[in-house]
């Protein structure tokens, strides 16, 4: 039930009514009509701002418009208290006391699908996250962008969606060359005692590979590594397959699963890279041209060469970009855009790319590349997820590690844990940095937003657990008439936000609104909680060491919805703390 939906609802009715009637104008489009809640100061339940959006249609001043609907309102639902007027032409309803109790025998009656959209059209969502280069373990840099991608998936989910999470293996290239060669020079180095070239620029220098040559030797006792030309090939797969193993067991660290693991190497050897071109060049999207030099680069030692060129201007790019490099060889960008055609061929609604805060300046092209493959608009929507500081006694933070140059995704969660690794990287608007306080994760109060939610779902289960009742089971009783004071309503209040949430969280990918959600929440129950220390009225076990049916489907509702969020976000809900 989402009572914001289903009370702007009922205005349009009303307004639709007074247009046929001839005493309202309206617009071909509802657009821009809201209904919120109003701020704390008010003493409603909820506001529209109607008559302010139709006030310069009408003619009329926001506050006479207000005056002529508002008393429609109230004769039209007989659950609605009262209604009144505020400047600059807000319509403020109160509600009667049953509205409250309806409402929670509604979310209680339903909680499987309390939150979930269901007039929404439901689609088929693919998304991309993480894709780091399959060299090593997962790093703190990939750690953002995997929850990102991680929980938007699992909101759309949550809201009815289909969703394919999808990791591309980028194994083709220079990269993976690299890499190959820094194994061998490992396993060298364990079979024949030979020093690693640690001085090689263009080699990986991580401890970790000397795990990947012992597990290579063991699993390949026949295999002969005095010429890496002779087993290249076979070592390159071999490594691959190490790296995945160990990055699957990162993500897996952090509880994400992927469904499909997509190898580049397959889409060159496949041959859709020239079928992306043939594709192009039929529908005149590519031409041979000349590049400028890119800003900043010292146009001295740029050479301007005739190179295939994609018209990704043509899309909304700021200039063509090009799909062949000047020996012949395709570039990156051709392999994405192939990558991309595959993507569209699996006929998806929309393609959700999760890209860190280095490939924030590759949207434009991808997108372009998208739009010409799908004849689409839009199809392809890009997330960035920005950097995150590692902050420990208030001053960046380093751990000492034999994997390399870099913080790994393991050495984050040895030191904080899964729960709070997810519940911290989603705290902020992932658009913008991240100070990871290592301090503040461990402490155990209300600076702390993971330990503050688990402990509001601590607290019911407490209850529950004193009644000899389960928390996960369904609540049945008989009669729904409560009246719930002001206190509890300002609760239930905030839990009537919560399809909201989930609506916004969908509609924009904005997973970190539902921590942020289930924070403010935890904190309109901790708040009630301690009312109880003085008040005995507001304590949920009474003198009879038993509890009301009202506080026991309040405690209810709000234990579903913690429990509903947490669950979004991949994160537990302790019952003891």
């Amino acid at each position: 039930m989402n009572i914001f939906e289903s009370y702007l609802e009922k205005i349009k009715i009303i307004i639709t009514e007074l247009n046929k009637e001839g005493k309202l104008s309206i617009p071909e489009t509802f657009n821009g009509i809201n209904a919120e809640i109003p701020p704390s100061k008010f003493d409603c339940d909820i506001s529209t701002n109607v008559a302010m959006v139709l006030s310069k249609l009408n003619n009329k001043s926001p506050l006479d418009l207000a005056e002529q609907i508002s008393p429609i309102i109230k004769d039209k639902d007989p659950l609605v208290d009262s209604v009144t007027v505020v400047k600059p032409g807000f319509i403020n309803i109160k509600f009667k006391p049953i509205f409250w109790s309806n409402f929670i025998e509604e979310i209680i009656v339903n909680s499987k699908t309390y939150g979930v959209n269901e007039k929404e059209k439901k689609l088929n969502y693919l998304v991309e996250f993480v894709s780091a280069n399959p060299t090593g373990p997962l790093h703190v840099g990939h750690c953002r962008g995997a929850v990102l991608g991680d929980v938007i998936s699992n909101v759309l989910i949550f809201n009815k969606h289909s969703v394919t999470k999808e990791y591309y293996v980028n194994d083709y290239g220079n990269q993976i060359i690299n890499f190959t060669k820094s194994v061998y020079f490992r396993i060298r180095e364990q079979k024949f005692k030979e020093i690693f070239p640690i001085d090689n620029p263009d080699l990986y220098p991580g401890d970790y590979l000397i795990d990947f040559a012992k597990n290579i030797i063991s699993l390949n006792s026949n295999m002969n590594f005095e010429d890496y030309e002779n087993v290249s090939e076979k070592l390159t797969s071999l490594s691959i397959e190490q790296a995945l193993l160990l990055i699957k067991k990162n993500l897996k660290s952090l509880g994400i699963n992927h469904d499909n693991f997509v190898s580049e190497k397959n889409i060159v050897l496949k041959d859709e890279v020239q079928q992306v071109i043939k594709y192009l060049e039929k529908n005149n999207l590519v031409y041979k041209g000349k590049i400028k030099a890119p800003a900043g680069e010292d146009k001295k030692d740029w050479v301007e060469r005739e190179q295939l060129l994609f018209k990704s201007t043509d899309f909304g790019d700021d200039k063509d970009r090009a799909l062949q490099k000047s020996d012949g060889s395709w570039t990156y960008f051709a392999s994405d855009v192939a990558y991309h055609k595959n993507k569209v061929d699996r006929n998806f609604d929309f393609l959700i790319n999760i890209l860190g805060a280095d490939h924030a300046g590759y949207i434009k092209r991808i997108s372009s590349s998208v739009d010409a493959l799908s004849g689409k608009k839009n199809k392809l929507i890009c997330k960035i997820s920005q950097l995150v500081k590692l902050i420990k006694d208030n001053k960046p933070f380093k751990m000492s590690k034999r994997k390399g140059d870099y913080i790994t995704v393991d050495d984050l969660i040895d030191e904080v844990g899964r729960d709070a690794t997810r519940f911290i990287m989603l705290n902020r608007s992932s658009d913008v940095e991240l100070d990871f306080d290592f301090d503040a994760v461990k402490d155990k109060s209300k600076d702390n937003p993971l330990y503050y939610v688990q402990y509001c779902y601590a607290r019911i289960s407490s209850v529950f657990n004193h009644l000899k009742k389960d928390i996960n089971s369904n609540v049945s009783i008989d009669n729904y008439e409560f009246e719930y004071s002001k206190d509890e309503i300002k609760i239930l209040k905030k839990i009537s936000e919560w399809p909201k949430c989930i609506d916004i969280a969908c509609k924009k990918l904005e997973p970190h609104r539902i921590p942020i959600y289930l924070y403010d929440l935890a904190s309109e129950f901790h708040s009630y909680w301690n009312l109880g220390k003085q008040q005995p009225e507001k304590r949920f076990i009474n003198e009879r060491k038993n509890i009301s049916p009202d506080k026991l489907v309040f405690l209810k509702a709000i234990s579903n919805v913690i429990k509903s969020g947490m669950n979004i976000v991949g994160v537990d809900t302790p019952e003891k703390m």
